[in-house]
């Protein structure tokens, strides 16, 4: 269409393109499909995968060139591969999730992401993360990628539906991020090492598990049905075992023989005992009254808490630092 226009006296032609809808429209469903897409992938769930610095914060071999750009790597790797599970996950579970008051509004069950596009991508994703770990990493990392895919799958489509099983396969994803990060780099993994992430992990999760059980005491259907199976007796029993073997493990890494600090004043490995039990002893707490949900929320709504993991952090890496 064309428009004139006075400037100054002068009459001067201006163009007006006409818009084409169905482009505007394809533009506007891209664009929400991607924004769908990246909401499918969990992205407030990445925090998790930190713990791929676990083995070499542990190992005192963290802060070198080589070792940061390989988990750099290993974070974004893990990354793809467990947002393939949560796509897959919601691509199956599109209809049921339609019918629940929150789930949905998630993209799949919404209809902002098709069906076919989420398990397309999740596909996609499962295959690429372990296939370009085995190129840029090396097979032990592509080997426990693959490892963490399968199982997570599995838990999507049965495991998540069998008692204990289902709190064993949740504890050992979260054991999987803690160990990729030193099998990528080759680091070996000590047994104490293994053993308190492994207790660590359950105790959050069965935490986690008891409190969702408490808050949705007489709510039948308003929350995930294997927690109708469960007690709060037994899951409170879960998570304290878990607690007490992991304090239990640390404990003896820290006293162990030739465990001294070479040159440091002051003990750090053992100090650091203190700031441990201290964060279990808080953590349980909310545990205890039935509020631990995410552990990262837990830690970050409660001051006290993350001041206690940042000094044990401090007190941790002074020891290894020694060591």
């Amino acid at each position: 269409m064309v428009g004139a226009a006075r400037v100054g006296g002068t009459s001067t032609a201006v163009l007006e393109r006409p818009r084409d809808p169905a482009q505007a429209e394809r533009r506007t469903t891209s664009v929400g499909l991607a924004a769908g897409l990246f909401r499918t992938a969990r992205p407030r769930q990445w925090v998790k995968n930190v713990l791929v610095v676990a083995a070499p914060a542990a190992a005192g071999q963290l802060f070198t060139r080589h070792a940061l750009v390989q988990l750099t790597l290993v974070f974004a790797l893990f990354t793809a591969a467990a947002s393939a599970v949560y796509l897959i996950n919601d691509a199956r579970d599109a209809e049921a999730d339609r019918a629940h008051p929150v789930k949905r509004n998630r993209p799949v069950a919404a209809g902002q992401v098709p069906v076919a596009v989420a398990y397309a991508v999740g596909g996609a994703l499962a295959f690429l993360a372990p296939a370009a770990a085995a190129v840029l990493c090396n097979p032990a990392t592509a080997a426990l990628l693959t490892a963490y895919v399968g199982m997570q799958l599995a838990y999507c489509i049965s495991l998540k539906h069998v008692l204990v099983v289902d709190l064993v396969v949740v504890t050992t994803g979260f054991l999987m991020r803690a160990m990729i990060g030193g099998l990528a780099l080759g680091i070996p993994l000590s047994r104490w090492f293994l053993i308190t992430t492994g207790f660590g992990a359950l105790f959050m999760v069965s935490a986690k598990r008891y409190s969702e059980a408490v808050q949705m005491a007489g709510k039948a259907g308003a929350t995930r049905a294997l927690l109708t199976e469960y007690t709060t007796g037994y899951l409170r029993f879960v998570w304290q075992l878990a607690a007490g073997v992991a304090v239990l493990a640390y404990c003896l890494w820290a006293m162990e023989e030739g465990g001294v600090a070479r040159s440091s004043l002051l003990p750090w490995r053992q100090l650091s005992v203190v700031a441990f039990i201290l964060a279990v002893l808080r953590y349980a707490v909310f545990a205890d009254r039935g509020t631990a949900g995410e552990p990262e929320d837990v830690v970050l709504r409660d001051r006290a808490l993350a001041v206690i993991g940042l000094v044990w952090l401090a007190m941790y890496g002074l020891a290894v630092a020694d060591w």
